[in-house]
């Protein structure tokens, strides 16, 4: 049959053979075999066939680059939202330099790869919902629970793929042509999946990383608010803030602390867990496919910390944004006065930091120079930068281990690290902000600045910000011969790391008494406050929401469909290619130009429907 080529979607139905290992380890093996329905027409075989389903999430070893498919879209959402330079070099994953320029290509295997990587996922999905046409040996209750969950999870890829591609054919369980045209929409399909979750699923598991039905109900209060449908989502969000739990029970609420969402020491009951992709580290398999295998590139450049690879580096642009002003942000002037970098400064010289006032959360979200890089001291700036001028002098913080956790939740078995950090798709924090979108579009903007206060008030907590303490006992250890962070590479003419005794370094040259200074500053001037006066018209709360969305959620994957749904993308990224191109003219922002809203369909996948499907306009 001519509709078994496409490679858009599996034709033959591929059941993933996965195997429990307790709550921690909910899909740590990867998918491996096929078998026939015949066989999986049982409950065994459905639970099988759905874990297949779950384990596609991450995108991770379906034979792409994992970086491609990652569902953190860190290179869709925040590098071409203005979030993030690509980092590294221009020649390393040059692809990305296009997009970051506004360039989408159409012929590019990003964009292949990652449409095929989600209707893998929607295939899986689609097979465990065929089998529960003919399971036998399940209740009515078993197979609603088992049908809200993969339907939640056809939801999910079809969310995905309409908000990065728009115009995306629809293939369920029932197709059996599956060379389908994209020129329909397919909201009313996505609502209808997480509907049928919301009223199906149970409010907890037995495993942490499966589904429930506030997670549901939170996709579906998203699903209404990328179409605008602003009453039906503040109606949801009203059920969903003051009631829903996690999977284990829990009533949702904000963490205490801003980064336990990034801590995998935290994750077992944390409130914020609303729908996270689970990740574990060293789970046996011999590889990283379960270790945020998509964000392997995305640690700092360092052959005796992390190894590789330079990728991921905050702009300017976002540094800048955490500026305050008696503790509240400065919306429409946060350029207008740059957060002092290191740009050009070696490792081995005195920096003076940026003495203005911040907002905490900038440094958990961004590693700059002699704020604690969590406890591998403070960040030395260029000689863990792969390429200053072209990346910037910043990196990623949020998807970094900390060096006292490295034996339990890194990964190290490949050339670059994984993590046991889960992805978290949908947090409580982006629940309120997506709420307080809602209140401010039906006129309710008491409430909706409540939902700001509450996300800002977590952020002022002085127990949960960076301490400056690290770098203090950092600097003492290196004193006392007694530190395994620093290694051979600092300057001449200052001093000089030359023999690694095993735990003990020996100086030779310069003086080590002098390290305490080097990379030793003051605390940061941290002011965040909450709003006091109440917003007085429609415009001054939209604004306060959205930028309250930047700083909070910067770096997670959400800034460019963010941009494009607010319908202030070209605006928005117009400016910013000025301002991040000026600061950075060795950038490829410096050569942006918005192009457009979505990205384009894979032409791979236009040739081999032989004209079914058809491009989105502007390519």
């Amino acid at each position: 049959m001519k509709n078994q080529k496409y490679t858009y979607i599996v034709a033959p139905i591929i059941i993933a053979v996965l195997l429990f290992y307790g709550c921690e380890d909910f899909l740590s093996v990867p998918a491996k075999g096929s078998l026939g329905e015949e066989v999986l027409a049982n409950t065994q075989g459905v639970e099988t066939s759905l874990l297949g389903a779950y384990a596609a999430l991450d995108g991770a070893g379906l034979g792409y680059n994992a970086w491609e498919t990652s569902p953190h879209n860190w290179v869709y959402g925040s590098v071409v939202g203005g979030d993030a330079h690509k980092g590294s070099e221009p020649a390393d994953q040059a692809p990305i330099n296009e997009m970051m320029a506004g360039n989408f290509i159409p012929t590019s295997s990003f964009f292949n790869n990652k449409w095929k990587a989600l209707y893998e996922g929607i295939s899986r999905a689609n097979a465990t919902l065929s089998l529960l046409e003919q399971v036998e040996d399940m209740s009515e209750d078993q197979i609603a629970r088992a049908r809200g969950e993969a339907r939640f999870l056809r939801g999910h890829y079809y969310f995905e793929l309409r908000k990065m591609f728009n115009k995306v054919p629809w293939i369920d369980e029932t197709t059996e042509d599956l060379n389908q045209p994209n020129d329909s929409e397919i909201w009313p399909n996505i609502e209808a999946d997480f509907q049928y979750a919301f009223d199906n699923l149970p409010e907890t598991h037995g495993e942490r990383g499966r589904v429930n039905r506030w997670a549901a109900a939170a996709y579906l209060a998203r699903t209404y608010v990328y179409q605008e449908k602003w009453n039906e989502a503040k109606s949801l969000y009203d059920q969903i803030i003051p009631n829903g739990v996690t999977s284990q029970g829990v009533s949702y609420d904000l963490a205490n602390g801003f980064w336990d969402n990034w801590n995998p020491g935290m994750e077992d009951g944390l409130p914020e867990a609303v729908f996270s992709i689970e990740q574990v580290a060293n789970d046996g398999t011999g590889g990283i496919n379960n270790a945020n295998f998509g964000m392997m590139l995305n640690f700092p450049q360092d052959a005796s910390t992390f190894r590789c690879c330079g990728f991921y580096s905050p702009t300017q642009d976002l540094v800048n944004s955490y500026r305050t002003q008696d503790g509240l942000p400065l919306i429409d002037g946060y350029n207008n006065e740059i957060v002092k970098n290191d740009l050009g400064v070696t490792s081995s010289q005195q920096f003076d930091m940026y003495g203005g006032e911040l907002d905490p959360r900038l440094d958990w979200t961004v590693g700059r120079r002699g704020v604690p890089y969590h406890d591998w001291g403070p960040f030395p700036g260029q000689r863990w930068v792969r390429d200053q001028n072209f990346g910037g002098p910043y990196y990623a913080k949020k998807n970094i281990y900390w060096k006292s956790q490295e034996a339990q939740y890194a990964d190290n078995r490949s050339w670059a690290p994984g993590t046991a950090i889960n992805i978290p798709v949908i947090r409580f924090a982006d629940v309120l902000l997506m709420a307080a979108e809602a209140e401010v579009e039906t006129g309710s903007l008491e409430q909706a600045q409540t939902y700001v206060n509450r996300v800002r008030e977590r952020a002022s907590r002085p127990e949960s910000w960076v301490d400056n303490d690290l770098n203090r006992g950092f600097a003492s250890a290196v004193v006392n011969n007694e530190s395994e962070m620093l290694t051979t590479e600092v300057e001449a003419g200052e001093w000089v790391v030359r023999e690694d005794t095993g735990t003990t370094f020996t100086f030779i040259g310069g003086d080590p008494g002098n390290i305490s200074s080097w990379n030793e500053y003051s605390e940061p001037n941290y002011n965040i406050s909450q709003y006091t006066i109440p917003w007085s018209d429609t415009n001054t709360a939209r604004e306060a929401v959205r930028f309250e969305r930047k700083l909070e959620l910067a770096m997670e994957g959400h800034r460019f469909f963010d941009l494009v749904r607010w319908g202030v993308a070209q605006e928005v990224l117009s400016d910013f290619y000025i301002y991040e191109g000026s600061v950075f003219p060795g950038s490829e922002f410096a050569n942006g130009q918005f192009r457009n809203e979505y990205y384009p369909i894979p032409q791979r996948q236009i040739d081999l429907s032989e004209g079914t499907l058809q491009q989105n306009l502007g390519y």
